[in-house]
């Protein structure tokens, strides 16, 4: 069993490691100190919602509809390319961050934005529900797999929002917006552009 733990964290672990758009965004949150732990909480539970799935036998039934991931990988692009252009926007017109400058988002509207992260990204299903899901079909326990894949999810997102929200004196400074918004922005037109061009 601890086999199967170990093998579905480090394949989870691998997966989520990449920056994307969910972790750029979860970033985002932690470098501006706002409702980090909710953000951390719904990226990690969607994931081991989408692993369960995946493991549950979802992955084949989705991928026999073309339709729909044509669907989701459209809308997807959509939304990244809408993101990319806030953030270029915003590297354009930086600002340092000062927590007492303004008050927080409201936490519906960042975690609608989360969601939309996590729910409108076709790579989060390729990663959990697809991958994940059938390699778990290839060990022995298969729910232990998974149990293990959505450890590393919580540890990961964990350590990316905590770790973020220490940088907070280095974000007094316009510069790193800038360079951070500008990275941001290059990194979703390039998700979508590999979503459109797939």
């Amino acid at each position: 069993m601890l086999t199967s733990a170990l093998a579905g964290f480090s394949l989870a672990i691998a997966l989520i490691v990449a920056i994307g758009a969910q972790n750029a965004f979860v970033l985002r949150q932690g470098l501006r100190r706002e409702h980090v732990v909710p953000v951390v909480l719904t990226c990690a539970a969607s994931d081991a919602l989408l692993i369960g799935a995946g493991i549950a036998g979802m992955g084949a039934l989705v991928a026999d509809r073309p339709a729909l991931l044509a669907a989701v990988r459209w809308g997807g692009a959509a939304f990244l390319l809408c993101y990319a252009a806030l953030a270029a926007r915003r590297a354009v017109r930086p600002g340092a961050l000062r927590p007492t400058d303004r008050p927080p988002a409201r936490l519906r509207t960042t975690l609608l934005a989360c969601l939309a992260f996590t729910y409108l990204n076709p790579h989060v299903y390729l990663d959990t529900v697809l991958l994940v899901g059938g390699v778990a079909q290839q060990h022995p326990h298969r729910w232990v797999f998974g149990v293990g894949a959505a450890t590393a999810s919580v540890v990961w997102f964990t350590a990316l929002g905590a770790g973020a929200y220490r940088l907070g004196p280095l974000l007094a400074r316009t510069a790193v917006w800038r360079v951070l918004d500008g990275v941001i922005a290059l990194v979703m037109a390039a998700l979508a552009a590999a979503l459109v061009l797939a």
